[in-house]
């Protein structure tokens, strides 16, 4: 049995570009595993992942000749499967906890503030501290792990699990305070 040409990103770029059918399904094999996987965090639902994974995938392919090279092609695939999860999630907004917190106590229940949406979260996220908040996003955002994270922020594992310990105490805080506003205006 022969083994399967491993190309290049460039190839596969190039090659999803034009079309070739081929170089899609080698684009295909050597990512989907990865983006399932992603999507798996987010849903319990094999087939809601499965639709997902896929759609984002044909956005990729639709997208391709967009890449600039610019960072990986994993991390550009990455990005449009997240927001393919986000679309998806946005739809059915029942499933908004899993898009951005992994341990659920009452105080990170999205119900705590009624009305608030993935793009109110991404705003407090963006008020974390810099290095939290590039942990968090790449860990729960991009689904890395903290080997990974540690590789590509330079710094340890250990490190890489205090940035996101703390980026997840100072949500809480910040998702109190928007809870807090929220029944101060409405008493």
């Amino acid at each position: 049995m022969q083994s399967e040409r491993e190309y290049s990103d460039e190839e596969l770029v190039t090659g999803c570009a034009r079309n070739d059918r081929k170089i899609q399904e080698a684009l295909y094999r050597r990512y989907f595993h990865t983006m399932m996987q992603m999507c798996r965090r987010y849903t319990n639902d094999p087939e809601i992942a499965m639709t997902v994974c896929n759609d984002g995938f044909l956005k990729v392919y639709k997208k391709i000749d967009s890449f600039a090279f610019k960072g990986s092609l994993e991390g550009w695939i990455r990005r449009i499967i997240y927001h393919s999860l986000s679309d998806y999630f946005r739809r059915d907004s029942k499933y908004l906890q899993f898009m951005v917190f992994e341990d659920h106590d009452e105080s990170t229940n999205p119900e705590i503030v009624p009305g608030l949406y993935l793009e109110d979260l991404m705003k407090l996220v963006a008020k974390l501290p810099n290095m939290s908040e590039k942990v968090f996003r790449l860990y729960a955002i991009e689904g890395f792990n903290h080997r990974e994270i540690g590789e590509v922020l330079g710094m340890s594992e250990n490190t890489s699990k205090w940035h996101l310990a703390n980026a997840r105490k100072k949500l809480q805080e910040l998702l109190k305070d928007q809870r807090n506003q929220y029944v101060e205006r409405n008493s």
